[in-house]
């Protein structure tokens, strides 16, 4: 193996800000000294969402894309399209392994590598739209396709037990076919922030004592920012120096400034866009909260925990893997914003608690969710399967 570097293609279907992106960047730069050779495909992002190309190319990752790939759940001709763009760039590469990341990169890039015969093929579900989503027939119609698609699928990998068992129960694949690999990140950056502290409540005008609530992510339906802003209202009643921040973007921004405005929140909340210096934000929070209606895994749950952060979420997709309610975080029924308010408003007025949770929080995660870890976990799997089909 060492002498012949196992060549990868992996599909992701955007770039766009969030966990999936990270993930690819960090397998595709990182697999490469351990004797893979990963080259990186990836469809376009959707207007708001941001790009992490960028920041992939500052890692030598400069991704190959085809524009075809868009990520909804939905077939059109341009899926066509893709799926021969997709076969004849495997056709060219020629790789022992095809990784694909995300749904629609998981229909288009298993399709084609099938048609190109692949030796293996692979996908990973960085969370699923299998629930919650769509309309009960597009939710059956989509679990059909799914299950199709295992069938010529070597391994499937979930990013937590949670997500492995939601597949198993909506019947894409038994248990067996399925591994969990956990998220692996880049969390060192966030163990030590007492550098940082300061400058965000500087820049906001916030003074040192007020609490301070974030929420993390893409503004989008499914991370349901509307229920953190019902909570920040609930919140303010209750404490009324509180202030909280919203990071991330996307087309939902302007009906979301003006439903904090209805909820009286002027002058307490704040949209900062997308932000790099996460260091800094995390630094100054309080508390960290996750609204979404379902998630796979979300980095900014880790990375406020490997910050020594309380969080507080809904208790949905992958949450509860990552949060052992009470002890790491607190997790709260989905949809709830007197629960969410409530729990919040307990973390502020306990320091002592939001402070050991904090602790417990960041040990766990610094233990569990490292790059080094993930990138031993891949080539693992990728060995095992090579080796079981006679290619190494």
């Amino acid at each position: 193996m060492k002498q012949h570097p196992i060549k990868v293609v992996r599909i992701i279907a955007r770039m766009n800000i969030g966990g999936p992106a990270l993930h690819v960047t960090f397998l595709t730069a990182g697999l490469e000294p351990k004797g893979f050779k990963t080259v990186l495909v990836s469809g376009v992002e959707n207007p708001g969402e941001g790009s992490l190309k960028d920041w992939a190319r500052t890692r030598g990752v400069e991704p190959i894309v085809i524009p075809e790939i868009v990520g909804e759940a939905s077939f059109r001709f341009r899926d066509v399209k893709a799926i021969l763009k997709a076969y004849h760039l495997i056709r060219k590469e020629r790789p022992l392994i095809v990784h694909t990341h995300t749904a629609k990169a998981g229909f288009v890039g298993r399709i084609a590598a099938r048609l190109a015969g692949v030796p293996l093929v692979v996908h990973t579900y960085h969370g699923h739209v299998l629930q919650g989503y769509y309309s009960p027939l597009k939710t059956w119609l989509l679990r059909r396709m799914e299950q199709a698609l295992a069938l010529f699928t070597d391994r499937l990998v979930a990013v937590s037990e949670r997500i492995r068992q939601d597949l198993v129960n909506y019947g894409v694949a038994p248990r067996g076919k399925i591994v969990v690999i956990p998220l692996g990140l880049e969390l060192e950056q966030f163990r030590e922030l007492e550098g940082y502290r300061g400058k965000l409540r500087e820049e906001l005008g916030i003074g040192e004592k007020a609490p301070l609530i974030g929420i993390v992510g893409r503004l989008a339906p499914i991370k349901n920012h509307r229920l953190f802003l019902e909570t920040a209202a609930l919140v303010s009643a209750e404490i009324p120096q509180a202030r909280f921040i919203v990071v991330g973007d996307g087309l939902l921004r302007p009906e979301l400034e003006r439903y904090a405005a209805q909820l009286g929140l002027n002058g307490r909340l704040f949209f900062l866009g997308w932000r790099r210096d996460l260091p800094h934000i995390y630094a100054d929070l309080d508390a960290l909260v996750v609204s979404s209606k379902n998630e796979g895994t979300p980095v900014s749950a880790i990375e406020a925990m490997a910050s020594g952060l309380p969080v507080v979420a809904t208790k949905v997709g992958g949450l509860p893997d990552l949060i052992e309610d009470g002890k790491t975080g607190i997790l709260v029924e989905p949809g709830s914003a007197e629960a969410m308010a409530q729990a919040l408003v307990e973390l502020l007025r306990n320091p002592r608690m939001a402070e050991q949770i904090g602790r417990l929080a960041q040990a766990r995660v610094l233990e569990r969710y490292t790059t080094q870890r993930l990138l031993q976990d891949v080539e693992d799997l990728y060995l095992e399967l090579l080796s079981q089909k006679g290619l190494i």
